[in-house]
């Protein structure tokens, strides 16, 4: 017997091998299209069943650098559907408010959404956000209709809503609050939460609609009250407007301070520091890319403004103005408080408080200023500085805003309001050379 070649053997052992080699990269590769081609169409399944159509709610996803366009409302019965919602258990996702942390709670066959910290931003309040430590969303769905609750720190709200193709209505309900609680989520942003007393509830009803984000909000205020701010010192507090002009003590019957409630504040005898009336249409204003911004500031809240807050549009500095109003109608009282407005107002560059502005710009007296021309100042407080570059360039302010300030002049009858009016539409006074 013949004993075989070792060049024989070797070749022979790799060629079984080179074929063994072969066929496993085979079956490999046939493997892999397989899978391929199996995510291939689970990718476009899962595409064709979220392709929105024409008229629905639609948003873009990214598979890699691929952008796939998806209609909300299937992206939301699929993100909801236990065994997909299974799959998101534990994972993150980076959005606008920040990395939102997501779990799913088998027994209770809901989803829950998690971040902290938290960023929020809306035109209702202005440009700059609100950040929150923590807030949680838990979502449940029972075919098309979806609830479940909304909390950050001690305050918990529940909500539901309908999917629809275009979008959806969440109706959020907080039922009674104590104030306080409320104010805690801003504990870092606002430093009286540290030491002021604070009684009394707040709930509310809100609407938001998705995806044009209209929010519609009542709210409810009941029994609030707060100490410990120290604003029963600033009785006596003299403002540095007036310091070289002579004294002149404007009562609440004034024709200025009757012009500047018009003007600013029409329910100031009957409110408690805030107007939550004023408060909740200003809301709905300014929302949208062409609203244009407007307060909703009772007199008080403007003098805590100008005393202590400062002029920066944020929803915390509102938040701060009201602890300080709701004080000051307690510890001060609506004259006091008036007299003070008057005495720290704004009228131009360098130009603060009635006397300065009445005899800056009428070269007289603030007790002594003529009806219309007390209206005119008034008018001027929304916006002084614009007011008065365009009295310097047209002779005249805002002809609307004084007439509607003088239509809305109390207790003048509604005759002697027209016959203001009329004066007022042909009215000129020359812009005083020393004013900025």
């Amino acid at each position: 017997m013949r004993t075989p070649r070792p060049f024989a053997f070797a070749a022979s052992t790799a060629s079984a091998t080179f074929t063994g080699v072969r066929r496993v990269a085979h079956a490999v590769g046939i493997a892999t299209v397989v899978v391929a081609l199996a995510l291939y169409c689970l990718v476009w399944g899962a595409r064709a069943l979220l392709r929105p159509t024409p008229g629905d709610w639609a948003t873009t996803l990214h598979a890699g650098p691929v952008p796939i366009a998806v209609g909300v409302a299937a992206l939301i019965q699929w993100g909801t559907t236990p065994w997909i919602a299974r799959q998101l258990d534990g994972r993150t996702v980076t959005t606008r408010m920040g990395e939102v942390h997501l779990a799913w709670d088998e027994g209770a066959r809901q989803l829950s959404l998690h971040c902290q910290p938290c960023t929020v931003r809306s035109s209702s309040w202005g440009n700059e956000p609100v950040h929150l430590a923590n807030a949680r969303m838990t979502v449940r769905r029972n075919a098309t209709q979806l609830q479940g609750t909304l909390s950050s720190g001690a305050l918990q709200a529940t909500w539901h809503a309908t999917v629809r193709a275009a979008g959806l209505s969440m109706h959020i309900t907080l039922p009674d609050t104590p104030v306080h609680d409320a104010y805690a989520l801003f504990a870092s942003a606002i430093p009286e939460v540290a030491y002021a007393q604070m009684e009394g509830t707040l709930a509310l009803q809100a609407t938001l609609e998705l995806p044009s984000k209209k929010l519609t909000v009542q709210p409810r205020l009941h029994g609030m009250a707060v100490r410990g701010l120290g604003t029963e010192h600033w009785a006596q507090a003299r403002s540095k407007c007036a310091r070289a002009l002579p004294t002149a003590q404007l009562g609440t019957d004034s024709l200025l301070a009757r012009a500047v409630i018009a003007a600013e504040d029409q329910r100031f005898f009957t409110h408690t520091g805030y107007d939550l009336t004023e408060m909740t249409q200003a809301l709905h204003r300014n929302q949208g890319a062409q609203a244009k911004a407007r307060g909703a500031s009772t007199l008080t809240q403007q003098l805590a403004k100008l005393l202590v807050t400062g002029g920066a549009r944020s929803p915390v500095r509102k938040l701060r103005e009201l602890l300080y109003a709701v004080e000051m109608e307690h510890t001060l009282g609506k004259a006091r408080i008036l007299r003070l407005y008057l005495d720290h107002a704004p009228w131009g560059a360098t130009v603060c408080g009635a006397q300065a502005a009445a005899q800056a710009y009428f070269g007289q007296r603030a007790d002594r200023l003529t009806a219309a021309q007390a209206v005119w100042l008034a008018a001027m407080l929304h916006n002084p500085a614009m007011e008065v570059r365009q009295w310097r360039s047209t002779g005249q302010i805002n002809q609307a805003r004084a007439q509607w300030v003088a239509g809305n002049l109390r207790p003048l009858k509604t005759t002697q309001r027209s016959r203001l009016q009329d004066e007022l539409a042909f009215a000129s006074w020359p812009l005083l050379a020393k004013t900025p």
